[in-house]
Formats: structure tokens, sequence, C-alpha cells
């Protein structure tokens, strides 16, 4: 419920404006009117209003100094200014100011109540953004985000008990609360079809529901889905999808594996694997199984017992000639050299 300030010198004017006003009893708590911008200005020094609505032809006071007073001292409450066509220019002049709702005279039932609305829902969302910031918001998605993309439900699970606490606490109407709870799945599924691997479809109508405990079940079953979904689509592969390669990679370096293969193998889209790939070890795919086939060939080199040529087909080169020329190049000698260097026969 809130509070409205109604400043107009003409008795009529004001009265007919404030009972108008009045007639939303579902938004409004109480009334106050003033007949200038100082009489207003001593009113909101006693008790600061939501909503103000004011004139702006006033004597001591008019409402453009009203409107400049009210941005200086960082009131927080919402102003509508009430003019008629000629006053225009003036009212202009107070958005400047901060102003952001302008009434044509003469006023309408409609037209108030419609503003009234506009007013009361401005306020929830900031009373909602109040209690959950909008970098709280943001960083909640971030994690929210990163708990699904590696289907830790666990804390998937952990961060969502926490925010529903902060959703009770909210002093906001379940309304607000299940808007909330919609524009956050929104942005999830967003965030995640952003990542370009996989496509989810947002639902945002499947939150509706009777009650905020009933879609905010729904809200944590649609996210335990794209849980699934996920999981589904990455073939069962739960684990960091880079040290999955990585094993994949050391137990296949005989084998000649492509970047796709191993992508397709965790269910990832190519071109993202790759990137990622590259991100988390600060090597290409192919650098990364080059390194690691030399790696071994260095330690099979040290085993008297193995034949070069035999060595060339363990890590995954068919052409000799090629592995030499690879080995030399990671190395500086060929593996006859590094043999010898050894102190070994070849």
């Amino acid at each position: 419920m809130y509070r409205v300030l109604i400043v107009d010198d003409e008795p009529i004017i004001r009265q007919s404006l404030a009972m108008l006003v009045g007639e939303r009893h579902d938004l409004v708590a109480d009334i106050r009117t003033a007949e200038n911008g100082l009489e207003a200005m001593e009113t909101m020094e006693k008790d600061t209003p939501d909503f103000v609505f004011t004139d702006i032809r006033m004597p001591k006071m008019d409402g453009i100094e009203l409107c400049r007073q009210v941005s200086q001292l960082g009131m927080d409450l919402q102003i509508v200014v009430v003019s008629g066509y000629g006053d225009f220019e003036y009212a202009r002049q107070c958005m400047s100011y901060g102003v952001k709702e302008y009434l044509l005279k003469p006023v309408s039932r409609d037209k108030v109540h419609h503003i009234l609305e506009k007013l009361a829902s401005v306020m929830q969302k900031q009373n909602l953004y109040s209690c959950l910031s909008i970098t709280r918001l943001e960083d909640l998605a971030d994690q929210i985000e990163e708990a699904i993309w590696s289907l830790r439900k666990d804390v998937l699970a952990e961060l969502l008990d926490g925010w529903h606490a902060e959703l009770c606490r909210c002093e906001v109407k379940p309304k607000q609360k299940m808007e909330l709870l919609r524009e956050l799945y929104c942005l999830l599924v967003k965030r995640l079809n952003g990542r370009d691997v996989y496509l989810f479809e947002a639902k945002a109508g499947c939150l509706e529901g009777e009650g905020i405990a009933d879609a905010y079940d729904t809200f944590r079953e649609a996210l335990d889905e794209v849980c699934v979904k996920l999981q589904a689509k990455r073939k069962g592969y739960v684990k960091d999808p880079v040290e999955e390669s990585k094993l994949y990679i050391e137990s296949h370096l005989a084998k000649e594996s492509s970047l796709e293969e191993v992508a397709e193998m965790l269910g990832l889209n190519p071109s993202y694997f790759s990137q990622l790939f590259k991100q988390s070890t600060g090597e290409t795919f192919v650098q990364y199984r080059i390194r690691r086939r030399m790696e071994k060939a260095k330690k099979l080199l040290q085993l008297p017992h193995y034949r070069i040529t035999d060595i060339t087909y363990e890590v995954g080169y068919a052409d000799h000639p090629h592995f030499t020329k690879t080995f030399k190049k990671y190395t500086g000698l060929s593996p006859t050299e590094f043999r010898h260097s050894l102190g070994m026969d070849c």
C-alpha cells in the first residue's frame, strides 16, 4: 500500500484528483494534499510519500522547482506532473529532474488509475530488487548456470535453497516473486543457449501456479529437467569434458583420434570443445596430442627391448619418417640420437 501527495493550488482539482486516487484503495493507503511546492516540501520533510502528483503553475514554489529540489535531495519517490497543453514545455523541463510520468488535464478516472498501476508496478520491482540487488541476481545466475552446466546437482540444490530463503524475506507480493522466477528461468535458459552447444526451450508458462510455493516448486523442476536433458545430450558424461578428453587421448595415443570424434564422444559442439580445450590447457587439441605422444615415445625409447619402428606405431604414427621428424622437432634429437644420448644402442 502506498502513500500519495497531491500538490495543486486549485482546490477543485486537488479534491477531484484526491477522490480519483482514493478509489484505488487496493493500492493507496494514505492521501495528503498541498497547495504549492513549498507546502509540499514541508509535508515531505515530516513524512516522505511514495508518489507525488503535482501541478506546474503554483504560487510560492512551482512544480518545476519542486521537482528540482526533490531530485537534488535524492528523495526516493515517484513524481507525476499534471498540467495542461500550454504547460507541455514546462513539463519537459520537469522530465530532466527524473520525472517519468505526465498526466494531461483534464484528468480522467481511467488515466489516473492507469498511472497508479504503473507507479505501483515500478515500486514493487524496486522493492524486489532492493532485497535482491541486480548484482546479487547476476552473481546468482552465474553460479546456477555453472552448476547446471557442470551437472553439480548438489551445488544447484544448495544455491536454490539459499535463494528461496532470500526470496521469502522479500516484502513484495507473491505475483512479483513469481515474475522474478520467470525472469531468472528465462535468463538461465538464454545463457545456456548462449554457450552455442545445445539448444534448450524456455517454457516460462510452466511456472504458472496457484501460488508462489507451486511456482517455486515448478521452477526447481524445470531446472532439474534442464539438467536431465543436458546429461542425456552428453551421453552420460558428467565429469569435466577437458579432463575426460585427456583421458581419452591418453588411452588412444596409438590411434588417430580427431577433435570431432572426441567432441562427439563427449556430446559437445566441436567448435565449442576446441575453444574450451585451448582455454583450459593453453594448447590446441592437436598440440596436446602430439606432446603426449612424444612424451610416451621418450619413455618407450628408454626401454631397450622396444624397437624404434615398434614405438612409431605405438604412438600413432604409420609413417616412420614422419615420426622421426616430429620427435626431433619436439626434443631436438632424432629417436636414434636420443638413445645414443642415454648410452643405449639402437
